[in-house]
């Protein structure tokens, strides 16, 4: 599999002044593509890196918050080329459906539009994943866990606060891409510190974990230095990721 992350930001301030490109991350199987929650500016950056938006079949949205959802409607204009054709699938929380995100017009032209629920199994084309449970969020959210050929996993933490059931939920899997918008917690803030992070790698000692979606102390902390000194500590390899960032996974 192959993984674009096309922008990094985090938070409305890093969004807001795009101090960090606050574009989507897309998957690529077999010559197929996913899209993984469109924020502002997605559309943009995938004709800068050259990826048709014809060839997205699936997206998926993890929560209703416009930083991960700002594109959607202009993406699945795109996917079905002005509602022309009958095609792409939409998976999304039940709670960004009801609140209007997807224009009722764009519904049906939609192959398929799928309604997200914690903890199930779901496929669409060489793509296979499954939800966490709800994340601790101020919106319906869930993380994400894909199947790779070799029967790994790789899991996407997106925007929530820690709490202890996510080591049950994240055990099995070799790859993480996590959502670490804060250098410190701060109360009331309910995404994910260095410290909540250091927590998480410690128990569940990942192949590799990639930071992704920073807030402002974050940047001024600088995330690859972040990543360095979490890689010394607990003897794990992290990365930061920037804007752009191209990898494949076995």
């Amino acid at each position: 599999m192959k993984i674009y992350i096309l922008g990094t930001a985090g938070g409305r301030y890093v969004v807001a002044k795009q101090l960090k490109a606050s574009a989507g991350t897309v998957l690529e199987e077999k010559n197929e593509f996913l899209l993984l929650d469109p924020g502002p500016g997605t559309l943009v950056y995938l004709a800068k890196h050259k990826i048709s938006v014809e060839k997205i079949k699936t997206v998926l949205l993890s929560h209703k918050h416009l930083d991960h959802s700002s594109d959607l409607n202009i993406l699945i204009d795109a996917i079905t080329e002005g509602t022309l054709k009958r095609q792409g699938r939409l998976f999304l929380p039940r709670e960004a459906l009801e609140e209007g995100l997807l224009l009722p017009y764009l519904q049906k032209s939609l192959e398929e539009l799928v309604l997200l629920d914690e903890k199930k199994s779901y496929s669409s084309g060489p793509f296979y994943f499954s939800t966490t449970r709800k994340l601790f969020h101020r919106a319906e959210n869930y993380g994400f866990i894909f199947t790779l050929e070799n029967n790994e996993k790789l899991a996407f933490l997106t925007d929530t606060a820690y709490f202890e059931e996510l080591v049950e939920d994240l055990k099995d899997c070799s790859y993480l891409i996590l959502n670490v918008v804060r250098f410190e917690s701060k109360e009331g803030v309910l995404h994910l510190s260095v410290k909540d992070t250091k927590r998480l790698l410690t128990r569940l000692k990942p192949k590799l974990a990639i930071l992704t979606h920073f807030g402002m102390t974050m940047l001024k902390a600088n995330p690859f230095k972040v990543a360095q000194d979490l890689s010394a500590e607990l003897n794990l390899k992290v990365i930061s990721a920037y804007d752009g960032l191209k990898l494949s996974l076995p």
